[in-house]
């Protein structure tokens, strides 16, 4: 995992300034007031700002549950997106708005991986997958959330192809 070119994409962005995300974000929020703008501004950047935290913190835990095989390939994933994306909202253009895609991906491939009788992370990621969705609009968020499942999918048939490959060695 390439967090450190996750953080530095970031950083570029902060960098740019919150002018970008707060148009975004009046856009998409026509009758929030000036106030709730900036809170929303706010709370969009803190969400982003988790992004390497939260997959630092999924990778450790599939490491010490040895899930690493299963886990790893869903981060590699997200990892792409964020750093090679085919944006649905282009950080080049649009700064820290143009990342708010690339978190919710994210949020939502980890939230994939907590559907399991044990929770890979003790992270609730519900209310920030909602923050940005009511953002980004139903659509688009329809369309990350294919993005996940697809990533989901890609997973299961690589974790179907390692245990193939380790029956036959046995």
């Amino acid at each position: 995992m390439k967090l450190a070119e996750i953080q530095a994409v970031i950083d570029s962005a902060k960098a740019r300034g919150t002018e970008p995300l707060e148009r975004f974000i009046r856009d998409r929020l026509q009758d929030a007031t000036e106030d709730e703008i900036q809170e929303a501004v706010s709370v969009a950047i803190e969400i982003i700002e988790t992004v390497p935290i939260l997959m630092a913190s999924a990778s450790q835990a599939a490491e010490e549950r040895g899930l690493t095989a299963v886990v790893e390939p869903v981060l590699e994933h997200a990892t792409r997106y964020f750093l090679h994306p085919m944006d649905l909202i282009p950080e080049m253009t649009q700064g820290l708005a143009g990342l708010l895609d690339d978190a919710y991906l994210v949020m939502r491939i980890l939230q994939n991986l907590q559907r399991g009788p044990k929770p890979l992370l003790d992270w609730d990621l519900d209310e920030p997958i909602r923050f940005i969705r009511r953002i980004v609009g139903r659509e688009l968020g329809e369309k990350l959330d294919q993005l996940a499942m697809t990533a989901m999918s890609e997973v299961s048939e690589s974790v179907t192809h390692l245990w193939q490959h380790i029956s036959v060695q046995a």
